[in-house]
């Protein structure tokens, strides 16, 4: 097959995927994504995720009052033929500019941050950490956060410096629970996560 080929061979895959997910019946309590040429179904998370969605997302609220940026969860990000839902992310107030053309998300293109919270489970720290961690470089956010209480006890991970050609960001940094994980860039810059928002160490799973 040459090279063409194969190039359309690829894109007619994600023009039928695309097509798929846009006509999907989610079944209540699951989002759907488009990662790496597959749709994802995957659970919405339990208490303890929905609480340090809120918590963040109530910080966040705080801090970006004024600055035209505001927390969002659960929203299609959409990058091409790829969609992604972060559990919380940072937009524009005003989102006319980056709406997707069909009206069915925010475009990557204008997402400063997003904030992905582990859920239990190999297959959920591997999406995470890994699948989507490919899927929000090579859509350019220009920064990825994990909060991960299986990560030896609980760590937030911050990511930046995304190489959309490698699929791969630049610069990781860990903190683990009970200390400051600081945002270093973009309309966030400066914002803490740390024990107000993911509680103290958690006994290893």
């Amino acid at each position: 097959m040459s090279a063409l080929a194969a190039e359309e061979t690829v894109v007619n895959l994600d023009q039928q995927l695309w097509q798929a997910w846009k006509s999907m019946d989610v079944p209540e309590g699951f989002r759907a994504e488009i990662i790496e040429g597959t749709i994802t179904l995957s659970p919405t998370g339990g208490t303890r995720h929905f609480t340090i969605n809120r918590r963040l997302g109530q910080a966040l609220y705080e801090y970006l009052r004024g600055t035209g940026f505001a927390p969002a969860q659960d929203g299609n990000v959409i990058a091409g033929l790829k969609v992604l839902i972060p559990d919380v992310f940072v937009a524009p107030d005003d989102t006319d500019e980056i709406e997707h053309p069909e009206g069915l998300g925010l475009l990557a293109s204008g997402i400063p941050l997003v904030v992905e919270t582990v859920s239990p489970g190999a297959e959920a720290r591997k999406r995470d950490h890994v699948l989507k961690h490919r899927a929000y470089a090579a859509a350019g956010i220009p920064v990825y956060v994990i909060i991960d209480d299986y990560d030896d006890g609980g760590a937030v991970t911050i990511l930046t410096g995304p190489d959309a050609g490698r699929r791969a960001y630049a610069s990781s940094t860990r903190v683990p629970y009970g200390q400051e994980a600081v945002i270093p860039e973009g309309p966030a810059k400066g914002f803490v996560i740390g024990p107000d928002v993911t509680g103290e160490r958690r006994p290893k799973s």
